[in-house]
């Protein structure tokens, strides 16, 4: 039988100075503690100690040469966390704040990310300390270019599938892309998120933004309410935002906020036309990494230095970084009457505002139920890449939604507690634990 407190002090013990991978651990530990402890199997298979540990990890040197001719060095990774029901699957991403314990995080989080899909995808994550903003397309593609030479032969479309994240948008997967042809001698759908005209899907850029309001609406609608309406606070302004405030827009709803760095914009007209989406995607090209300028040009209000989580909204949607919303964050949300909590960036709620949303009944959905919609499309990528086809955009969007159903049936399969309330964090936990410890066992892991 487990112990909470002494198999987390453990892990902390052989996994020093990693605090985002051990409050991710943290969260799904105490979800699936008890299924545990009353599977003999998992106890004899130590399930838990496994689960925990990466497969393997690659760290390796990125060297590259600037515009002025200087070389510069930089660090990159890759965590293949676990593939008991399919090859690795997770993003790149490139920013300073990347480290080796935040990619666990992200990899530990992405394999029951991938479970949750039903697809047949494993779960990793990789990146580099690299920082593109202010960079020229020249100093990327060099860059891009050193990153893939010593990646390449740990990747394939059977082996590990890597796509973009934070940092790793179309252009840096064409140019990653471009040198893993030239390695390799094969066209293969090895990176997801590719273009359109050499391998990529019709609509993965607003996939997780589209499917975080397809499993928003289900949540609403589950208790009676409808999404037409409803005002919704958005952080950030990059594709997961510009994907989210397009949907909810088509759904009915408002969404008054985006945020940057510099603070954010409340839009009380809404962000709710093409030409504020278009203007989004503009700033997120731009590289200043800033959204004040959005206020000027729509007549909206600007707030330097703080993030939107003091704007009364029905539902409120972190779609930026992890750790963005915080315990008074949360308070300010339920002091104005917040319904919904969808945690759309990657554990963008800190374990307290998870505790108080939780201890207050207020229905919560934890990203990797609420944010799997982009790695669903990049799933179903792969399969368009597999059969040499290219679904229509309403294929692929019918495909997600669907997707998106089912994790939300599978969130409140498990996570109905005796009241009726909804434990969403323990119903995708335990899911998409479940398959994967099942796989393991399955396959003698």
């Amino acid at each position: 039988m487990y112990n909470i407190k002494e198999f987390m002090a453990e892990l902390e013990k052989k996994n020093p100075a990693e605090p985002e991978f051990i409050q991710a651990v943290q969260e799904v530990i105490e979800s699936v503690i008890d299924v545990v402890n009353d599977n003999p199997a998992y106890l004899n298979a130590k399930i838990l100690e496994r689960i925990t540990e990466p497969d393997r990890i690659y760290t390796f040197k990125v060297e590259w040469e600037d515009d002025n001719g200087d070389v510069q060095v930089n660090r990159g990774y890759r965590v293949q966390f676990n593939n008991a029901i399919g090859p690795y699957k997770g993003g790149l991403r490139f920013h300073p704040s990347v480290t080796l314990g935040t990619l666990k995080f992200l990899g530990f989080e992405q394999t029951f990310k991938n479970s949750l899909t039903t697809l047949p995808m494993g779960g990793a994550k990789g990146g580099s300390d690299f920082n593109p903003k202010g960079k020229s397309d020249n100093e990327i593609m060099r860059f891009c270019r050193s990153f893939m030479t010593s990646l390449w032969r740990y990747i394939g479309p059977e082996t590990d599938v890597p796509a973009g994240d934070i940092g790793v948008g179309g252009r840096e997967i064409g140019y990653l892309y471009g040198q893993y042809k030239r390695l390799q001698l094969v066209n293969a759908g090895v990176l997801t998120g590719k273009g359109r005209n050499w391998g990529g899907s019709l609509i993965r850029p607003e996939a997780t933004g589209f499917g975080s309001m397809y499993f928003t609406r289900q949540m609403v609608e589950s208790t009676g309410e409808s999404m037409k309406g409803k005002r919704i606070a958005v952080s950030g302004f990059g594709n997961v935002a510009w994907g989210a405030c397009m949907k909810a827009s088509e759904l009915g709803a408002k969404v008054l906020t985006i945020s940057g760095p510099d603070g954010y914009i409340l839009d009380e007209a809404g962000v709710n036309t093409q030409e504020k989406w278009d203007y989004m995607l503009e700033l997120r090209a731009s590289n200043n990494d800033v959204v004040e300028p959005y206020a000027a040009k729509f007549g909206a209000k600007f707030f330097p230095g703080k993030r939107p989580w003091d704007v009364p909204v029905d539902i409120a949607v972190p779609c930026a970084i992890q750790n963005e919303l915080h315990g008074d964050d949360a308070d300010k949300l339920m002091a104005n009457g917040v319904k919904f909590v969808v945690e759309t960036s990657n554990m963008g709620c800190t374990a307290e505002a998870v505790e108080k949303f939780l201890a207050a009944k207020v229905p919560f959905v934890p990203g990797k139920a609420a944010n799997a919609g982009g790695v669903a499309v990049s799933g179903l990528e792969m399969s368009q890449n597999s059969m040499k086809l290219s679904w229509p955009a309403e294929e692929v969007d019918e495909k997600l939604k669907r997707i998106m159903g089912d994790i939300h049936d599978a969130c409140v399969r498990e996570g109905r507690t005796e009241d009726g309330y909804i434990n969403y964090v323990k119903g995708a936990n335990i899911a998409g634990f479940k398959k994967v410890a099942d796989a393991m066992l399955d396959l003698g892991y």
